[in-house]
């Protein structure tokens, strides 16, 4: 038997923008994986942090200000990027915005 799959046909539909307000949803966790989805209205900001494991993030539609250690830039819809743990990153939303984060958990031993 063939190990079973996930299948979301349209993320955006899993999530939406909130006024004044940033909302995330977990979409699927797993051992090795966690896929969350984040939707953040305008001027709505995640501040500074780190993440403790490798994460991917995927710009599904709007437009942010992504800060990765000292680089900034201004991203659209389409955008992709992976980040190794505990790079320094902040999220401020252009206009309302959607992304997928990745959060790339350690394989067993």
């Amino acid at each position: 038997m063939s190990e079973p799959y996930t299948l979301i046909p349209n993320l955006l539909e899993q999530i939406a923008v909130q006024s004044a307000s940033i909302v995330s949803k977990t979409v699927y966790a797993d051992d090795r994986l966690k896929a969350v989805t984040m939707a953040l209205d305008t001027g709505q900001e995640l501040s500074e942090h780190t993440a403790a494991v490798p994460a991917v993030v995927h710009l599904l539609s709007g437009k942010a200000t992504l800060t990765l250690g000292e680089d900034t830039h201004v991203l659209g819809a389409g955008a992709w990027l992976r980040m190794p743990a505990k790079m320094p990153h902040s999220v401020l939303a252009e206009e309302p915005t959607v992304l997928l984060l990745l959060l790339l958990k350690s394989q067993p031993a």
